[in-house]
């Protein structure tokens, strides 16, 4: 018989984190408040618990520990008192700061936003492209950070958050070494791009769609719906790292859609630079449809940051399409003479007032939806249809006198 009292659990323990930002002149408090509740969910991306959050007013970010003596003390007294794994910071912290929190932290890591989303990466890398990239990422990131890093690291046993990467296997490693790995990474990926690059060429013939939007907004939902792929979708950022390619035919017209790696606010420029050849999926398509979650709160800033995005890579001007999508999830405005509890509207009518709103006016070519509950997809399809016939047509003019078949949709 087993003895049920020596039965130990093997599921890896949680780790728990406080979660640290500063509001700015620049960033005002209900804006930090939003920015910390991304962190905490990139957080719980990777499987850590936040079990506190800290926040104070300065003109800016300490330039030695990054909030005030005040509130650095008020930090450590809680994870001292407390079981806390880590400590996120909700920007990017300098060599020195990093150096000086882990000095006042001791064996309590200290992560920034860039390593918490690298560490996500990592973890959502699947092809040996996106691993390069990852790693090449990783080591750019803790260059000008090997003082103590290394250190910081060795301290750990098995992975963990800010783990996963070079750090677990070269303790020893010095700047010379890793400006060498560095040097490597960039060379093996330059190969790898080149391939990238001939089978993009290779494609030339048919008309290019890339799906782009800030993360986790339904891209690889909607994705599914076009294509009748099976494509992995979650309810997590940056669900989908590696791009994925599906060839679609819309009444006897063949083209390619693909779905790209979401945007995020503060994303580590490290990413931006590893991850080109995936960007330039975005860069050579031949129309963009950019995705938008209309029942965020912040929706307009996320279509703001990844529209900076897309012209950072030389790709705004290209014909698009805005998709406005969870429609389904949307809180439509009301007047203040009406009562909210008792008005419900019904997708359609939802759908009718977007329509007429403000929202509409965005774009030339503006489409409301809900990928997940398949609502108003004919209406993005026909949208989509004519910019790729437009396109396909001005490449094969002729392409209706070759006899092809029509094909609803195919993998």
């Amino acid at each position: 018989m087993i003895d049920k009292k020596k039965l130990y659990s093997t599921a890896a323990k949680k780790e728990t984190a406080v979660l640290v930002a500063v509001s700015t002149q620049k960033q005002n408090v209900e804006k930090t408040k939003e920015y910390l509740e991304e962190l905490a969910f990139l957080a719980t991306t990777l499987g850590v618990e936040t079990v506190q959050t800290f926040t104070q007013n300065l003109e800016r970010p300490d330039i030695r520990t990054y909030t005030g003596k005040g509130k650095l003390e008020e930090i450590l007294i809680y994870v001292t008192a407390n079981p806390v794994d880590m400590i996120i910071y909700d920007d990017d912290l300098s060599p020195s700061q990093v150096r000086n929190l882990e000095a006042v932290f001791k064996d309590i890591k200290v992560i920034d936003r860039s390593l918490l989303i690298l560490a996500i990466f990592a973890m959502r890398a699947q092809t040996a492209q996106s691993k390069l990239q990852v790693e090449l990422a990783q080591y750019q990131y803790m260059y000008p950070r090997l003082t103590r890093m290394w250190t910081h690291l060795s301290r750990q046993s098995g992975a963990g958050v800010g783990m996963r990467g070079p750090g677990e296997t070269e303790l020893e490693t010095d700047r010379r070494i890793v400006k060498d790995r560095i040097a490597f990474l960039k060379e093996k990926l330059e190969k790898v791009d080149k391939q990238s690059t001939t089978r993009r060429k290779e494609r030339d013939r048919l008309v290019r769609v890339a799906i782009v939007g800030y993360t986790n907004v339904g891209k690889s939902t909607l994705m599914r719906n076009l294509s009748k792929a099976d494509v992995f979708a979650e309810n997590k950022l940056f669900a989908t790292v590696d791009s994925t390619v599906r060839k679609v035919n819309m009444e006897n017209v063949p083209f390619l859609l693909t779905d790209t790696v979401g945007f995020i606010r503060k994303l580590p420029t490290t990413l931006i630079e590893s991850f080109k050849s995936t960007l330039d999926e975005v860069r050579e398509a031949d129309i963009l449809m950019h995705v938008v979650d209309i029942s965020h709160a912040s929706f307009e800033e996320h279509l703001d940051v990844v529209n900076k995005t897309l012209e950072e890579i030389g790709a705004a001007n290209k014909p698009s399409i805005l998709v406005f999508n969870k429609i389904d999830l949307y809180k439509p405005s009301y007047n203040d003479d009406e009562d909210q509890e008792e008005t419900t509207l019904s997708t359609q009518d939802v759908l009718n007032q977007l329509k007429r709103s403000y929202i509409a006016e965005k774009a030339d070519h503006v489409v409301f939806i809900s990928a997940q509950q398949k609502e108003n997809i004919d209406e993005l399809k026909r949208t989509l249809f004519s910019l790729v016939k437009e396109r396909h047509f001005s490449i094969y003019p002729n392409w209706l006198d070759l006899g092809y078949t029509a094909v609803e949709t195919e993998e």
